[in-house]
């Protein structure tokens, strides 16, 4: 009867390998073409899709990155080609004069980005040279 209560609790016990936690992205893209219109592009030295973020690279003079404004706009046109294209900017409040220079790593959700009927997005982030391919 041990043997057979013993074979019982470890049946039950759960399997943690089946659960992958994904953290979210640290920022909402923002879709607004007067918002787009309206900013400049900041220099974006790298950009690394994983799963549905993006996480760009960035360098500025400053005291602290900690305390810079990262904004991905996206200028609401999508471009009717395959795949279909989206433009977006990143913008930059950093209000700090210091001589130091800093680089700082942000990502942002993707999601609102998808478009109907298609399963992936070209997209061309102006100040980065390559558009990037976020498949779905």
């Amino acid at each position: 009867m041990l043997i057979a209560f013993s074979l019982l609790l470890m049946n039950t016990q759960c399997d943690n390998d089946d659960v992958v936690a994904t953290l979210p992205c640290d920022l909402e893209v923002v879709i607004d073409n007067a918002n787009f219109e309206e900013t400049e592009a900041y220099y974006i030295e790298g950009a690394i899709i994983d799963g549905d973020c993006i996480s760009l690279i960035i360098s500025d003079s400053g005291c602290d990155s900690e305390n810079w404004i990262m904004t991905l706009i996206d200028s609401e046109n999508i471009a009717e080609s395959m795949p279909p294209q989206r433009y977006l900017k990143l913008t930059l409040y950093n209000d700090e004069v210091c001589l130091a220079y800093f680089s700082k790593q942000q990502s942002f959700d993707l999601i609102p980005l998808r478009i109907e009927g298609t399963n992936e997005v070209l997209l061309n982030i102006e100040g980065f040279e390559e558009p990037i391919l976020y498949a779905y």
